[in-house]
């Protein structure tokens, strides 16, 4: 992600530390800036922002979020502030299609505050674990992290998270080849992105399918097990089969 020249960056209304800006594709040839904190897992929208985001943009974000998957920790508990107007911010839920997800909204209409997590379910890139999938998981590793708020999951009793409720979810990789075949219908102005992507990435379901199920197996290695959810683990594959694409690499 590229640092903004002009504006400064928020304050993550999780833990005070400057969010990280970066620019990414919207529709209709223009482009908007995005605060996130990689540590708390948070992204500021302000203003319709998430739904303006092109499937190109929401691509490059998987590989963004993998990029500094070590840097995150569980959000701290509290009132969250927004970060331009100071007012605390409101527990909202919603629904995209069959699709529930929460996020913290600014009464004053500055913006809204999301995680990592309940962005991807807004976009439905996730979805519940399946019991076979699940049962699967358990022979590689005894725990996960959330996706949604960071605690640790003891997969031996829980099937949902103690702390926040949500349930173990993983990344949807029909919805992903979804994206890429809009993202071939995008506008014009994105030819920068590679345009033989899609073709190679809708040609390779196999290799699509194959980095989705060594997923469990990278949680047991121990270098995704201590951070990361199942979630985290399905962006780290999508981010793999992405490398070959500068297009969608951070800049």
């Amino acid at each position: 992600m590229s640092a903004d020249a002009v504006a400064p960056a928020l304050t993550c209304p999780g833990c005070a530390e400057p969010m990280t800006r970066g620019r990414f594709d919207a529709h209709y040839g223009r482009s908007i800036d995005l605060d996130v904190c990689h540590g708390c897992g948070l992204i500021w929208f302000d203003a319709r922002e998430s739904i303006a985001l092109t499937p190109g943009a929401v691509l490059r974000l998987f590989t963004v979020l993998d990029e500094r998957r070590d840097q995150r920790h569980p959000l701290a508990a509290g009132t969250l502030r927004c970060p331009r107007c100071r007012r605390p911010l409101a527990a909202t839920h919603d629904r995209q299609r069959a699709t529930a997800f929460s996020y913290w909204r600014c009464d004053t209409d500055e913006g809204r505050l999301t995680t990592f997590f309940d962005f991807l379910r807004e976009k439905n890139f996730v979805r519940p674990l399946s019991p076979e999938r699940l049962a699967e998981l358990r022979r590689y590793t005894p725990t996960v992290n959330c996706s949604a708020c960071g605690a640790p999951v003891d997969l031996a009793r829980e099937s949902a998270c103690s702390h926040c409720r949500a349930p173990l979810s993983m990344i949807d990789p029909d919805q992903v080849q979804a994206a890429v075949r809009e993202l071939q219908r995008a506008e014009e102005h994105r030819t920068a992105v590679d345009p033989t992507l899609p073709v190679r990435l809708l040609a390779d379901r196999t290799a699509l399918e194959r980095a989705f199920r060594a997923a469990p197996g990278d949680l047991a290695s121990g270098d995704l097990g201590q951070a990361f959810g199942v979630v985290e683990a399905g962006i780290s594959a999508i981010a793999r089969l992405l490398s070959g694409g500068p297009g969608l690499s951070a800049p």
